[in-house]
C-alpha cells in the first residue's frame, strides 16, 4: 500500500503542488508498465488525462459525497494508476493488467473499489454522473457529480443530450472536465469532426466554463475550488502522450503495446 496520507495534512501550498507533480510522474510510470503488458493499453489518452485525475482525487478521494466517473473509459490505465497511488485499491494494476481473470480490464471495472460505473462506450459516463447528481439534488443532499471525458467523445450525441437535461433540471452540483488532447482513435479531432466554439457551446447549455492547462496542477486545483451556481465545465488543454517525448502529440499513440526495454527507457526519462 502506498503512503499518500501526507496529502490530507495541512502542508504549504507549494509543497502540496510538488507532491502532486511527483505523484503524476509515478502514475505515468505505471501507465507505461501497463502499456508493456501482454495486451498493451490506451497509452496516449491515459498520459494526457492523468494530471486531471490526480488533481481530482487529491481533493475528493476521501469525500463520500462525491462520485467520480471516467467517461473516456479506454483510459482505464490512468484511473487504475490514480486509485492505486491514493491507496484506494490494494493491488498494483501493472502486475496483472489485461490478464485473463484480472479485475484490471481495458475499461473501468465496477467490481473494483471506487469505480461506480463501468464505462467504455463513449458518452455513457456523462449521464451516469449527471443522474447521480440529480438524485442528490432531488433528495436535498450535498453530493457532487464529477465526470472526466474527452474532446473526441463530444462527437457522441449523448453528451449533448445530457447537457440539455443538465440545463433543464438545473443540475448545478456537477463538474464536467474535458480532456482536450486533440486526438482520437482515427487521428486528429480537428480533421475528423472539429469542435468549434466549444466554450460558447457549453455556455449555451447553461454551463459556467473555464479553460485551463490540463497539465498545470495549480490551475487544476484552482478550478476545482471555483464556486459555481451553474454546472461547471472545465475545458482542459492537454497533450496526447504527455511526458513521453517519443509519442507526445501523436494520435498514432492512441493504443500501444511496447517492449519492456522501451518501457524502461521511457520511465527513466521521467526521472
Amino acid at each position: 500500500m502506498n503512503n499518500i496520507e501526507t496529502l490530507y495534512e495541512p502542508i504549504p501550498h507549494a509543497e502540496h503542488l510538488n507532491n502532486l507533480v511527483a505523484i503524476t510522474q509515478e502514475a505515468r510510470k505505471l501507465i507505461i508498465d501497463m502499456a508493456a503488458s501482454e495486451t498493451g493499453c490506451h497509452i496516449g489518452g491515459s498520459l494526457s488525462v492523468i494530471d486531471l485525475l490526480i488533481g481530482v482525487y487529491s481533493k475528493y478521494a476521501k469525500d463520500e459525497n462525491t462520485v467520480i466517473v471516467l467517461s473516456k473509459g479506454h483510459t482505464a490505465a490512468a484511473l487504475y494508476a490514480a486509485l492505486y497511488l491514493y491507496g484506494l485499491i490494494e493491488d498494483n494494476p501493472a502486475d496483472s493488467y489485461g490478464e485473463k481473470g484480472s479485475l484490471f480490464t481495458g475499461h473501468p471495472n465496477h467490481k473494483l473499489p471506487h469505480i461506480p460505473f463501468s464505462t467504455g462506450s463513449l458518452g455513457h459516463g456523462i449521464p451516469y454522473a449527471a443522474g447521480w447528481a440529480l438524485g442528490q439534488k432531488v433528495k436535498n443532499l450535498d453530493g457532487l457529480g464529477i465526470v472526466l471525458g474527452g474532446d473526441g467523445e463530444l462527437q457522441e450525441g449523448l453528451c449533448w443530450e445530457t447537457a440539455q437535461i443538465i440545463q433543464a433540471k438545473s443540475i448545478s452540483n456537477f463538474i464536467y472536465i474535458i480532456d482536450c488532447n486533440g486526438g482520437q482513435n482515427d487521428g486528429y479531432v480537428r480533421d475528423i469532426s472539429p469542435l468549434n466554439n466549444l466554450r460558447a457551446r457549453f455556455e449555451s447549455f447553461g454551463f459556467q466554463v473555464e479553460e485551463i492547462d490540463g497539465h498545470n496542477m495549480e490551475q487544476i486545483l484552482a478550478a476545482l475550488e471555483l464556486k459555481h451556481e451553474k454546472p461547471l465545465a472545465l475545458l482542459a488543454t492537454t497533450v496526447k502522450g504527455k511526458g513521453v517525448e517519443a509519442i507526445e502529440g501523436n494520435p498514432d499513440a492512441h493504443y500501444a503495446k511496447i517492449p519492456p526495454r522501451v518501457a524502461s527507457k521511457w520511465k527513466r526519462s521521467l526521472g
